[in-house]
């Protein structure tokens, strides 16, 4: 019981002796892989707006150059083969909607130094951000005879982000970032075209590159509130 006491008091003092952020993200998500548009950067996705996408996010600011983030967006994404510019891909008239629940552990690094306790107002940083994320979606597969993509089972993996961005310190609790990070899924089925990830199947039924995995691209706002006594980053 004295252990749990000692353990329960040293969490306390470590959580209150460190400036956090919590807040929430929205933004929009769009879909490059081997159905609907190749661009990766596609203003009317992020547009559409029964498709937003937004999570939490949790920052622990361990020195003024870099921060421990987590973040959990569920994804609003969709690929449309009317929409391509490829004129093959236009008179193949495949389509999807799909959603995307990532959990992601990542490190933020600044590009100077950021430190909301300082006086001056307001700071703006540029920052970039990677790490590991774990991602639950579907796994579709074609329906050969009427030319649809259906749903037939959870598809549970795991994706690369490499996420640039710019943070505003409104004040020192307020803290406003506009984000730009594109996800590598350890996938190649988020739109159908590779069913034999999950099924032993013929391969007949697979379509579009099978060398390259898909891509989810997501560009939005975070909107965060910091908290805690001012740290000490002398020793770490």
């Amino acid at each position: 019981m004295r252990l749990i006491v000692i353990a329960f008091m040293f969490f306390y003092i470590s959580l209150s002796a460190q400036t956090y952020e919590a807040g929430l993200v929205l933004g929009g998500t769009n879909f490059v892989g081997d159905v609907g548009s190749s661009s990766f950067i596609k203003p009317k996705d992020y547009a559409s707006f029964d498709k937003v996408s937004a999570g939490v996010i949790f920052k622990w600011n361990r020195s003024t150059r870099h921060a421990f983030r987590f973040t959990y967006i569920k994804h609003q994404t969709f690929g449309r083969d009317k929409l391509s510019d490829n004129i093959g891909r236009r008179r193949r008239g495949l389509s999807f909607d799909t959603e995307i629940d990532e959990f992601a552990l990542g490190l933020e690094f600044n590009f100077w130094e950021w430190d909301l306790h300082s006086l001056k107002r307001p700071q703006i940083v540029p920052y970039i951000s990677s790490g590991l994320n774990f991602f639950i979606t579907d796994h579709f597969i074609q329906n050969t005879p009427d030319n649809t993509l259906i749903k037939q089972d959870k598809n549970y993996n795991f994706s690369l982000p490499m996420i640039v961005g710019v943070k505003v310190a409104v004040t020192n609790k307020v803290v406003i970032a506009a984000e730009f990070g594109a996800r590598y899924a350890f996938s190649d089925n988020l739109d159908g075209s590779n069913p034999d990830e999950f099924k032993n199947i013929d391969e007949s039924v697979n379509f579009g590159n099978q060398n390259m995995n898909d891509w989810y691209i997501f560009g939005g706002l975070t909107l965060t509130y910091a908290f805690g006594r001012k740290p000490c980053y002398c020793n770490f």
